[in-house]
């Protein structure tokens, strides 16, 4: 459910980024969404079912000599596939990160844009959009290894990444343990509240405006 809401999200965001206008309101909400996505990720690679934590996933690269060898035949991500999974939450983090403070000199302010002075504010502006041709890089990429291992090695990774499991002959199939229902709520509701505190930061740390002066009569 994670991975399909983030990659629409995605998705959704860069054509509403590209497009502008009127669009941009949606293209923020869609930012305040991935990021809520990206929170409850960092959280559920804590408290998750075992192929989804961080401890897992971190340590895979060290077996990438393994996987060339075609000696990998370990459930979960590959070494390939843990390394592409860290650089693209790894960028989206950069995208989402800037796009808090970005501006578009129009209408649209990033919701942490006015605890940053204009040149910052300015700076992270294009840090965000020059960052698009990074996500768009790894989603290439993404969609390149799918292929590839759909086409070449007839690996079913499409079916395994809607099913959550993958056929036995390609890995040794080990049920997940662990993401009870207190992990996956807890985790649901730390995500919520770190996007409800991004908003409500610039009311609660931003001075509030002096109240305008008595207007002077002039008799």
């Amino acid at each position: 459910m994670f991975h399909w809401t983030l990659a629409a999200s995605v998705v959704a965001a860069l054509v509403t980024g590209w497009l502008g206008g009127g669009l941009m309101v949606w293209h923020g909400r869609l930012g305040m969404l991935i990021l809520g996505l990206l929170v409850f990720r960092l959280a559920w690679g804590v408290l998750g079912s075992t192929y989804a934590r961080w401890s897992r996933i971190c340590l895979a690269p060290f077996g990438v000599l393994a996987y060339l060898r075609g000696q990998w035949r370990e459930p979960g991500h590959s070494p390939l596939g843990s390394l592409a999974t860290l650089g693209l939450l790894s960028v989206l983090g950069l995208q989402v990160a800037s796009g808090l403070f970005a501006n578009d000199d129009i209408a649209f302010r990033g919701p942490l844009q006015r605890l940053v002075d204009g040149g910052t504010s300015d700076w992270l502006t294009g840090v965000h959009r020059q960052a698009k041709w990074l996500v768009l890089g790894m989603i290439g990429l993404h969609l390149a290894a799918i292929a590839f291992y759909q086409l070449v090695q007839r690996r079913p990774l499409v079916r395994a990444m809607i099913s959550g499991r993958c056929p036995r002959e390609f890995a040794s199939q080990r049920d997940a343990v662990g993401g009870a229902w207190w992990a996956l709520l807890l985790a649901v509701g730390l995500a919520v509240l770190v996007v409800w505190l991004v908003q409500a930061a610039p009311d609660w740390l931003t001075p509030p405006a002096p109240p305008p002066a008595p207007a002077v009569l002039d008799w």
